[in-house]
């Protein structure tokens, strides 16, 4: 099974465009190394996904012959991400979240340095 299909099917990915752009811009490495969309994945392969600041990792244990059910991903696939990498992105989310109800939204604006020019001097 190519990996964007895989990697669709077992939801990692809304939908499959999503997979395959991420294949192509090295978001996705099989077996530690980076690969095209329509790489083929076999049983006991690891595939890790980039989530920012960390690698997802996960370990292929079985095929699926469509997309599956949310509550069927487990027979696919098993997470082997360390727990503190798992804690550093929930870290990262909640102040993202945080952040997003306080109305920031990444690097401030010109008018936002200049608000806080103002304030500093």
């Amino acid at each position: 099974m190519r990996i964007d299909k895989y990697i669709w099917a077992t939801r990692l990915f809304k939908t499959r465009s999503l997979a395959s752009k991420n294949c192509a811009s090295e978001k996705i490495k099989l077996n530690d190394s980076f690969v095209k969309p329509s790489k083929t994945v076999v049983i006991g392969d690891n595939i890790s996904i980039k989530t920012i600041p960390i690698w997802r990792s996960f370990t292929v244990v079985s095929l699926p012959k469509s997309r599956v059910g949310a509550k069927l991903v487990a027979d696919y696939l098993i997470e082997t991400t360390s727990e503190v990498d798992l804690a550093q992105l929930e870290q990262i989310s909640f102040v993202n979240r945080h952040n997003k109800m306080l109305g920031i939204k990444g690097r401030p604006t010109k008018k936002d340095r200049r608000d806080l020019d103002a304030l500093n001097d």
